[in-house]
């Protein structure tokens, strides 16, 4: 194994050997011992540098997709040996030319710690602490990644009782260990020489501090209460000292764009305070703390200072802790003056708002990297630990104008800025060609003054009462909207667009029709900035609701929706490679909103729209590149098939000709990016096809059900969806081939034992159960029910428990006459005497109150059923759950809320769905096809009136069984009594 590992995961890299390379790995990794070998390859020095990183991201890799899935299994052995391995490993890393692979080692820890600690992992902290060193930085550069590694999850964790008994686990072991070493290093730092390993210090400084706002970004720890004055007071306190400290032989190359070492310890610094005056603001208060960390950012970052690009993170994180004090609104009289406003706006938002060359040349050379920064909205004051540099400076100014004008500080805010917006259009007005630039912060500025709420999703929510934003729309920007490409600068021309994008809930549905044709125009722009501002301006206006419905319907956009398809798509086609083409998914996902929005107005045109996406798709798969483009081509097709069937169910054999040829392709190939796409797409065409299902499905069900197609996790759900297609129309055809029990064994051999896809192997036990013939479903059921209990005895989780006895209650509810409630407890009684009343008593009864809205209804028929249809429910030693499993029923009743008013869009699942943050990578598991989900079918439909529906069983119930009323009167009176009145027995 070991000599193999090298030459494949270099094959690896290659996309002409990858395929195979993959494989052979997969076939290795669930070898016992795999794992430890792929670390002592990450540790080797003599290795090439990148099968070592290949081999630390495979590492990382199957820890990811493995460690907590039990399906295929780490072995117990080869986790000891990865617990006892990786904290040397990563002290054996800590010298810097293994960053890269000691940062992939370090989130390995991450993701086993999530799992495994403290439990299972009981000496982890105790190994960091113990290795920590007072003189050996380059192992406490190691220690304190790891450190960080494990704690920092926190920041983005919900408050729990499971969280803080973490935390107070590691608390109890590491804070004054962590406290010694930071005063330690403290030390080292400011002594005079400095030490000659002063960059390993520094270095272990900027984890240091990461460590101590990981340490308090949930609570305050009182070792770290305790000692706040040395860190954080106003005259001597560690972190202004760190704020002034600037070694000459630490800084950076004036040309350099990553932060030197001290700016990385004073942007973590900032984001502390900032952390420290949302959450703990009376300690701040206790002294002038604030007020002194503001006077050493203007010393810092005012007037102008450090523009280099590499200080952009700590002028932005400065800038984020000024807005965030003005928020709190405990610091008016340090801010609330107009002579302040003034200052700040004059020294650091007007500064930090005008363009830079760096800009100017990214806007040219790397339009999508401007694009993705100018777009990204500040965190509105949110917590998380989100460095500085996910937030421009633009932004990070933008943000103090918008803390203020948020904080009661409105007219004072308004006048002030509002002289610098004159100012610029003056000066743009007095010499257009040279000074666009005047003009362009004049805009920003307006724009942030103007905003009081916004989000990502919808733009601004919220305006300023004292700026009419449409007004000046009209006067000053609608111009640059309207003019000829070359004729302004193309940031105006974009300054445009994107005021039209910020403020489009603050236009009308008119206003916003008036000005669709020009951004449709703007998408034959030769500038790559304002044609790509232009398709997600047309998206996002798209995509405006008012309350439940759409703004815009389908014949509002009927007469632009095929020239904005064709401008489009005609961008996309020009692309010289797969990886050009896939580039701007932006344009792709306006594509897709057009369609969506358009309907069946596309049905005129639709084989050589049809056409076009296919020739896309054939270009990018011969290298994937891009996830997000990928959803967006994929769900386009979806779309265009679902609105066209529908108003013209004949040309569903149009899109099968177009689709099934690529489609085979992809699975030939074994283009595993696309897979979860093409059976999604698959079971959508076979649910459209009216009649008998036709030959080439057929034909695939073999491909589907070979153990292969089962073993990448993301194509699970789709091979579901589609497997529940063919039950669905053809299960008697199914079981006729032999195909159930194939279908069976997947569920019990590949799906059922995965703590990750049980719930799609119930899903697909449940399709068996009502579309199978009932013949097939009673000879099956023992053997289900048996391996369900299997996996409920060895790795039973609350997820698992759920969709147990959802599926109990799914079988009792659409249970035929040959599979009847009392066939179904008599198979689980078969396996074992008095099994059904350990069920009930340990599972149904607990869990059935607690069952989730859209599963209430099944689960109440499914529990009525089994009280009064089932002979051996009604018989010794059942009986006596009666009274308890009737509670069960009536307290899952009182929790319906069942709509009274059924939605009048089937596509509205479809219109509701936004895409505005997709997961990055084609590490994420599923990625669901919207258009392709068909309404939730209702297994129990002919219930229309629940109330009646048990009233009339139990109706029935006690004419045949008089113990019924001795069973309802042992139940709980404060739970049924009410209930029972009611029914009017």
């Amino acid at each position: 194994m070991a000599d193999q590992l090298p030459s494949l995961l270099l094959a690896s890299l290659n996309p002409a050997s990858r395929k195979q390379a993959e494989q052979s790995l997969h076939s290795l990794s669930v070898q016992p011992g795999f794992l430890a070998h792929l670390l002592t390859l990450v540790l080797q020095p003599s290795q090439d540098r990148a099968v070592r990183l290949a081999a630390s991201v495979y590492l990382k890799n199957i820890i990811k997709s493995r460690w907590e899935d039990d399906e295929p299994p780490v072995p117990q052995a080869d986790r000891a040996a990865l617990h006892e391995a990786l904290v040397p490993a990563m002290i054996q890393l800590s010298n810097a030319h293994d960053k890269a692979v000691r940062a992939q080692v370090a989130e390995s820890i991450s993701l086993i710690a999530k799992v495994d600690f403290p439990e299972q992992w009981t000496d982890l902290v105790d190994k960091l602490v113990f290795s920590l060193s007072d003189s050996n930085y380059e192992v406490n550069v190691g220690i304190l990644e790891t450190a960080h590694s494990i704690f920092r999850p926190w920041r983005a964790e919900t408050r729990s009782d499971a969280l803080f008994t973490v935390i107070n686990y590691v608390l109890s072991r590491f804070t004054r260990p962590f406290l010694q070493l930071f005063l330690h290093t403290t030390t080292l730092l400011f002594a005079n020489p400095p030490p000659a390993n002063l960059a390993q210090v520094a270095q272990s400084m900027v984890f240091l501090v990461d460590i101590f706002y990981d340490l308090t970004c949930q609570d305050l720890p009182p070792d770290i209460e305790d000692s706040h004055a040395q860190f954080f007071s106003p005259q001597d306190g560690l972190f202004l000292k760190l704020l002034l400290w600037d070694p000459p032989q630490l800084r950076g190359d004036p040309d350099d764009t990553a932060p030197s070492l001290p700016s990385q310890i004073k942007t973590g610094i900032l984001e502390i305070v900032e952390l420290y005056v949302k959450l703990y603001p009376e300690t701040l208060q206790a002294s002038a703390s604030v007020e002194a960390f503001v006077r050493a950012i203007w010393d810092l970052v005012g007037g102008g200072k450090r523009p280099s690009v590499a200080d952009d993170g700590l002028v932005s994180q400065s800038l984020r802790f000024i807005a965030s004090a003005i928020r709190t609104g405990y610091y008016k009289e340090l801010f609330g003056s107009k002579e302040t406003i003034s200052g700040l706006v004059q020294g650091v938002v007007v500064p930090n708002v005008s363009l830079r060359e760096h800009e100017l040349e990214q806007f040219e050379d790397d339009p999508l990297e401007y694009i993705r920064l100018d777009l990204a909205l500040p965190s509105m004051g949110g917590l998380g630990g989100v460095s500085g540099d996910a937030v421009t400076r633009r932004q990070a100014a933008a943000e103090v104008l918008r803390a203020l004008v948020s904080s009661g500080l409105e007219a004072e805010t308004t006048e002030v800025a509002g002289a610098w917006i004159g100012q610029g259009l003056n000066e743009y007005t007095a010499n257009k060609a040279e000074n666009w630039r005047a003009k362009d912060t004049a805009i920003y500025l307006l724009t942030a003054v103007a905003t009081r709420g916004s989000t990502t999703q919808h733009g601004v929510t919220s305006t300023n009462a004292l700026i009419d934003v449409v007004q000046f729309f009209s006067d000053h920007v609608f111009q640059d909207l309207q003019a000829d490409p070359g004729s302004i600068h193309p940031i105006l021309q974009v300054d445009a667009i994107r005021f039209l994008y910020t403020f489009r809930n603050q236009l009308v549905k008119p206003q916003l029709l008036s000005v669709l044709p020009s951004l449709v125009r703007h998408l034959s722009s030769d500038n790559y900035v304002c044609y790509t501002y232009a398709a997600i301006s047309i998206e996002r206006i798209l995509f405006i609701r008012q309350g439940n419905q759409l703004l815009f319907s389908q014949v509002d956009v009927k007469d632009i929706a095929p020239q904005t398809l064709d401008a489009l798509l005609s961008r996309v086609e020009k692309a010289p490679t797969p990886e050009k083409v896939a580039e701007n998914d932006y344009l792709m996902k306006c594509a897709m909103r057009v369609i969506i929005t358009a309907r069946a107005e596309l049905v005129n045109g639709y084989e050589r729209l049809l056409q076009r996406l296919v020739a896309v798709l054939g270009a990018i798969s011969k290298n994937p590149s891009n996830p997000n483009f990928d959803q967006y081509i994929f769900e386009s097709i979806s779309a265009l098939m679902r609105f066209v069937v529908q108003a013209k169910p004949d040309t569903l054999r149009t899109f099968e000709q177009a689709l099934f040829g690529p489609f085979t392709i992809i699975l030939q190939q074994d283009i595993d990016q696309y897979i979860p796409y093409v059976f999604q797409i698959l079971a959508q065409m076979l649910s459209l096809h009216p009649g008998e299902v036709p030959a080439e499905y057929r034909n695939l069900l073999s491909i589907l059900l070979e153990p292969a197609s089962w073993t990448q996790k993301g194509s699970i759900p789709g091979l579901v969806k589609l497997l529940k297609a063919f039950l669905t129309r053809d299960a008697a055809a199914m079981v006729a081939a032999g195909q159930l029990t194939q279908v069976l064994g997947i569920v019990q051999q590949r799906l059922i034992p995965s703590k990750i896809n049980d719930g799609w192997g119930f899903e697909l036990v449940q399709a068996v159960v009502q579309h199978a013939p009932p013949a097939s479903v009673r000879q099956y059921f023992k053997p289900i029910v048996l391996a369900l209990l299997t996996r409920m005895q060895t790795s039973k989780t609350d997820k698992y428990v759920y969709h147990f006895v959802y599926f109990l209650a799914f079988c009792f509810a659409v249970a035929g006459a040959e599979v009847d409630p009392d066939f179904i407890v008599g198979e689980v009684e078969a396996i074992q005497p008095r099994l059904f009343s350990q069920i009930l008593d340990n599972f149904v009864i607990p869990q059935g109150p607690k069952m989730p809205p859209k599963d209430r209804k099944v689960v109440i028929v499914g529990l009525a059923r089994l009280l009064t249809q089932s002979q051996l429910m009604q018989r010794e030693p059942l009986a006596q759950a009666w009274p308890k499993t009737f509670e069960a029923l009536v307290k899952l009743f009182k929790e319906v809320s069942l709509s009274k008013k059924e939605e009048n869009d089937p596509d509205a699942g479809l219109t509701q769905i936004d895409y505005e943050e997709q997961s990055a990578g084609y590490q994420a598991a599923y990625s669901r096809l919207a258009a392709a989900e068909s309404a939730p079918v209702d297994p129990v439909a002919q219930v229309k009136d629940l109330k009646a529906f048990i009233a009339q069983e139990l109706a029935a119930l006690s004419r045949r069984n008089p113990s019924v009323r001795a069973w309802v009167t042992a139940t709980d009176p404060a739970v049924t009594q009410s209930f029972v009145i009611g029914l009017n027995l």
